[in-house]
């Protein structure tokens, strides 16, 4: 269900060098990037080289300084007709990054889209990182499989299946799989975060 090693650490490395594309046509050095998001010129070689997975909050930060989202850095293909309302589960694109992660979100650009709808999937273990983060507009959904731990503003709450969340997102939250197995959730977000 979750990517091997092998598989993870292909994802790094495609991860890993569409992000040296991406910095290195718009014209920006590593030291340039450190600067405008906050992280390590040392930890950017790591991520572009494939040796380190970035959290979610850590390339958010990357992404935001080069004037992008995480949608549209994970968009495969532009080809989604507008007529388009059904979006078959092979066609669904993994925005995350991060050992025992998966947010399958819909394909294409989240231009003109009101609301994100993804199917989160956490492995044993497998949490957004150490920082909270935090975005524009609201968040919910519910949990379906396992046990998940979010983390709003510095309280943390256990979800377990059927249970459902809501909450600003503009507050410091984080997820975590606290359970011994996988977990899933269905959310929906609004605006489009990534």
């Amino acid at each position: 269900m979750y990517e091997s090693n092998s598989s993870q650490s292909d994802a790094d490395l495609e991860v890993g060098s569409r992000l040296r594309e991406l910095r290195t046509a718009g014209g920006l050095s590593l030291r340039a990037l450190a600067e405008a998001c906050g992280v390590t010129a040392s930890a950017l070689s790591q991520i572009e080289n494939g040796k380190n997975s970035p959290s979610v909050s850590t390339l958010k930060k990357i992404l935001a300084a080069m004037g992008t989202t995480l949608g549209e850095f994970f968009v495969q293909s532009e080809e989604t007709a507008e007529s388009t309302f059904v979006f078959r589960a092979r066609t669904l694109v993994n925005a995350a990054t991060g050992s025992g992660l998966r947010y399958l979100s819909l394909p294409g650009a989240a231009t003109g889209r009101a609301i994100q709808i993804m199917d989160e999937h956490y492995g044993p273990g497998a949490d957004t990182g150490p920082e909270l983060y935090s975005h524009t507009g609201e968040e919910g959904g519910v949990c379906i499989a396992g046990r998940i731990e979010l983390t709003v503003n510095g309280r943390c709450e256990v979800l377990e299946p059927g249970d459902a969340f809501h909450f600003s997102s503009t507050l410091p939250h984080r997820w975590r799989n606290v359970g011994k197995g996988p977990a899933r959730m269905i959310s929906a977000c609004t605006p489009p975060s990534f």
